[in-house]
């Protein structure tokens, strides 16, 4: 069969039909004729960042002072304490603690605190499960943190919006405040330490440069090399962001377990997972050569190859299961006098082998020596070195008595995404006319990064407008895409996403993160791909503010109307919120009763402006929606929402069953439909599982799918251009593709009698007709993103909203091959922390942007916090509208040629691609399933030794003669 090319470009006009079928229901007359009731404000950037950076900084500052009260007063408290030998568990009032409920403790809700109830008179403790409880350290760590619940109440008494204060102390002992329940672990055994938290370990030491080197001779077997592979896991598992780490395994010589690491890398969560697989892959063979891992370990450490590091608190840690040689040749070489280099050594295993030479090593280089002989050992003695980094920080006294600020992680006590101010609290007891040199633990004050957001200004930018905030390192504190995706909160590391990685990565974005690193102010105009999400001193973030053209300007409403229908916004402070529509509308109007919209209890922008949307789409719905039968269009229902937050949907059964955000902003449809012109095809996105996918696409109330069309309603007022709503349409699939399929044939319902389509033979025009000859002729509408939105075959009606390959393979890989489509490919680091098992359906969460985001499978091991993933997004390449192709199907055998006939054309005013092509006979044809990447999954070296630009911590305490190691 051929394909007709003049002819399918007669059929792609025709659906202008659908500017003929949505034009009558989006009338833009209607903000025209209330023109008079509001004014364009132009936005500000410059003055908006200001503000916000300035509301900010308060913030932190505020918990900044609580935090070095908490602090002073500790070491204070420490002080006085009377050490008590013969402490038992039960002296004092500690033991309550252990079980809350022993006391009977009432907790109560608390906005502070959403997902918890809490008990403002009493502080709590948690103990890790591998530490005894009632040894006289614990008993009298909790005797006399005790004393701390004063300092905590003062503190909540002076600040009410603080959230958990935590002293985690060296013993492993948690004293949060306020009391709560300890979070469940769902029956498995509570893992937490907080010496592992990343607001300890960057709270209790400076950063390392750190070289682990691994004995893997023969007599490393079974399971020794086993307890050796989980220690080095779990001493990467003590390194933050601010490090540097390389890993080597060595027997007669050494070589760095990840070949591509050819210096020190930052050890963030990609790189700690890729050392993870190769540690876990190490073989044991060969016999040891001590001064082969040494000498690798030095020259990593000492060699200035320019690559970035953390230039503080050197350090090698020696693997081994034991040996004779001291490799005294070698410390002579590169480390003393001066001893620069710490080196700590863990003997592995139970053996009988002689440990006095690891001993000597470690003392000989100012290091600590620990056993390992069982997995219970290996959590505690792969952390205990932080103890010895800790002595400079304690001799440096009130210089090293800074505020840090940690990266985005998920709260163990279930508050969400938090940043944690740490200050670390010196044992400052005399011993022998000297300080004990200790690090008692670490002071943190929790902020939400929900907190943070409420100083800026979301509603002022639009829908896709927004701010975002990065640190020294590049990660973020704020933006739309920091959304992981975590399940067990306090074992996973931090959210540590680089500005680079949320954002499609260019050149200018490059420039502008740098610029936010130093520190830099300034403004820029680019043109970028989006990507979606279907999200020292005291240093503060770098701010900077996205506003997209249309954003630029806001309509400040002035005026006094009714209420219809709206959905919560922070409109007023006592507005009691309710997930149920209905119920937050009866608690707006009680409050409406009591305040006036310009009281100072509300935001009168937003309340103004949601009184005047309000008046608008009243008249939308009296004047256009009421006069028109939908069924005669083929839609189940219009609906409209704006900037002002609200969201209206006619007919009210339809409303019943709307299932898209009823908040604007956060709607896929509102956002992707602000981005682009014209109309916006958008099909419900079916869930994984096949069981409830039919469910998804399926209208509860009569069985039909249902396809979103939405338009952007814009505006130009006195020669300022805005867009303050969306408008659009749900349509009847099988209506609309009954419709489709009338619009790419050779007859039309309004001229031509159907009937005669039964007396057309195969030569006839009706061959090239995507409903009469359906069986031969493939017709496909496809989004921009590569998603099937209505096809001329019955069998595809369950794989609307899906991605095309699932309906058709071979035809995305010749529309991708002849740039009717490109790719943009990035890392996500927010992928769930489990093993991703390989999809069937190709489907993937909606992206709310031009592009659509597909997520192939990526583990770097099977560690519970260790999953990377690669996101694929495909959009529309710049190719002119129309397209023939002839596409070489292989060693595919068909029966006109070796080739595929394909013809694609974009419709005008839509995201759409009509597709017509042959049917293939079978469907063995080879070609690579562009929706899974799971043949290239390993990141290149390139990729993996990529070092982006960074700004590490300005202070560092490394080295101090006076230091004494413990005895």
């Amino acid at each position: 069969m051929i394909i007709d090319a003049p002819q399918v470009r007669s059929w792609s006009p025709r659906p202008r039909e659908i500017d003929r079928h949505l034009l009558p229901f989006s009338n833009n007359c209607i903000y025209n004729e209330k023109k008079s009731q509001f004014d364009i404000k132009r936005n500000n950037p410059k003055d908006l960042v200001e503000r916000v950076a300035r509301d900010i900084a308060k913030l932190l500052t505020g918990k900044k002072k609580a935090l070095e009260r908490l602090a002073r007063e500790a070491e204070q408290l420490q002080t006085e304490h009377v050490w008590k030998d013969g402490i038992k568990d039960g002296d004092g009032e500690e033991n309550l603690m252990e079980n809350p409920y022993s006391m009977k403790l009432e907790f109560v809700d608390d906005p502070n605190f959403p997902n918890k109830k809490v008990n403002y008179s009493y502080s709590a403790v948690q103990i890790p499960t591998d530490i005894y409880k009632g040894s006289p350290v614990i008993l009298n760590e909790l005797n006399w943190t005790q004393s701390l619940e004063k300092v905590f109440i003062d503190n909540r008494r002076e600040d009410s919006s603080l959230r958990w204060q935590v002293f985690g102390s060296a013993t492993g002992v948690t004293r949060y405040y306020p009391a709560a329940p300890w979070s469940s672990t769902q029956n498995k055994i509570d893992l937490y330490d907080v010496r592992r938290r990343p607001w300890y370990i960057q709270g209790a030491s400076s950063p390392k440069d750190m070289v682990i080197i691994v004995d893997v001779s023969g007599s490393v077997s079974g399971l020794t090399l086993k307890l050796m592979k989980n220690s080095v896991v779990k001493m990467l598992d003590t390194l933050s962001d601010d490090d540097y780490v390389n890993v080597a395994r060595f027997s007669e010589k050494a070589e760095a377990v990840v070949p591509c690491f050819k210096t020190l890398v930052q050890a963030n969560k990609r790189n700690k997972n890729i050392f993870k697989e190769s540690i876990m892959n190490m073989h044991a063979k060969g016999t040891t050569d001590y001064k082969s891992g040494f000498q690798f370990a030095f020259e990593q450490l000492l060699n200035d190859t320019g690559a970035p590091r953390a230039g503080c608190n050197k350090m090698i840690m020696m693997f081994t299961d034991g040996g004779e040689d001291r490799a005294q040749d070698i410390f002579e070489k590169y480390n003393w006098p001066n001893k620069t280099i710490r080196v700590f050594t863990f003997s592995v295993g139970q053996h009988n082998y002689d440990v006095t030479p690891l001993q000597w090593i470690a003392c000989a280089n100012k290091g600590f020596y620990y056993e390992i002989p069982s997995i219970g050992a290996i959590r505690i003695n792969t952390q205990e070195y932080l103890d010895v980094l800790g002595r400079p920080m304690v001799l440096a006294g009130p210089r090293a008595k800074q505020v840090q600020w940690t990266n985005v992680y998920q709260d163990a006590l279930t508050l969400g995404l938090v940043i944690t101010g740490t200050m670390p609290v010196f044992n400052l007891t005399a011993d022998a006319n000297s300080q004990t040199q200790l690090v008692l633990g670490v002071m943190g004050v929790d902020v939400a990064i929900s907190e943070i957001k409420k100083k800026t200004p979301t509603y002022r930018l639009g829908a896709n407008g927004y701010t975002f905030a990065i640190d020294q390192n590049g990660y973020l504190l704020l933006h739309p895409n920091l959304q992981p995706k975590v399940r067990s909160a306090f074992l996973c590391s931090p959210v540590t996403l680089d500005f680079l990685d949320a954002e499609l990565m260019d050149s200018k974005k490059e420039e502008i993160r740098r610029e936010m690193i130093d520190s830099k102010s300034g403004q820029r105009k680019i043109k970028t791909l989006i990507k979606s999400v279907d999200e020292a001193s005291l240093q503060y973030p770098s701010l900077w503010l996205v506003l997209p053209t249309y954003s630029e300007n806001h309509i400040k409403a002035n005026l006094s109307d009714q209420i219809l229908q709206v959905q919560c916004k922070e409109y007023c402070n006592e507005l009691e919120l309710s997930n149920n529509n209905t119920e937050f509308l009866l608690n707006f109007i009680a409050l409406m009763e009591k305040v006036t919209p310009d009281s100072k209890q509300c935001d009168s922008l937003l309340l103004h402006n949601l009184i005047l949307d309000t008046g608008i789409i009243r008249q939308l719905v009296e004047k256009v929606w009421k006069t028109k039968d939908l069924a005669s269009y083929g839609f189940l229902a219009v609906f409209a929402a704006t900037d002002g937050g609200i969201t209206r949907v006619y007919p009210n059964k339809a409303a019943e069953t709307w299932e898209e955000d009823p908040e604007p902003f956060n709607a896929s449809y509102y956002r992707r439909s602000l981005d682009n012109k014209g109309y916006i095809f958008r099909a419900p996105y079916p869930s994984s599982s096949a069981s409830s996918m039919n469910d998804d696409l399926l209208n509860q109330e009569n069985d039909t799918i249902g396809i979103l069309v939405s338009t952007a309603v814009e505006i130009t007022v006195g020669g300022k251009t805005l867009k303050p709503a969306v408008v659009g349409v749900k349509l009847d699939l099988e209506t609309w593709v009954t419709k489709f399929k009338t619009l790419a044939s050779n007859f039309t319902s309004s001229s031509d009698n159907r009937q005669l389509q039964q007396t057309c033979a195969p030569s006839d025009s009706c061959e090239m007709d995507c409903d009469y000859n359906s069986e031969d002729l493939l017709c496909y509408l496809l989004d921009d993103g590569g998603f099937l939105i209505m096809s001329n075959q019955k069998e595809h009606s369950n794989k609307v909203g899906m991605f095309i390959t699932e309906a058709d393979q071979y035809l995305m890989h010749a529309l991708y091959n002849n740039s009717l489509y490109n790719r943009k490919q990035s890392l996500d680091y927010q992928s769930v922390c489990e093993p991703v098992p390989t999809s069937n359906t190709g489907a993937a969460p909606r992206g709310v942007f031009v592009v659509r985001t597909i997520l192939a499978a990526l583990t770097y091991g099977l560690f519970q916090d260790g999953c990377v993933t690669i996101q694929t997004q495909f959009y529309f390449t710049n190719v002119s509208s129309s397209y023939g192709i002839m596409q070489d199907c292989g060693n595919f055998w068909l029966s006109s040629s070796n080739s595929l006939l394909i013809h694609a054309r974009k419709l005008n005013n839509t995201n759409l691609l009509f597709v017509v092509a042959e049917k293939l006979p079978c469907n063995a044809c080879e070609a690579e399933k562009l929706a899974l990447l799971v043949k290239d999954l390993n990141p290149s070296c390139d990729d993996m030794s990529a070092a982006r630009y960074r700004k590490g911590p300005t202070v560092c305490y490394d080295y101090n003669i006076t230091v004494r190691l413990p005895d």
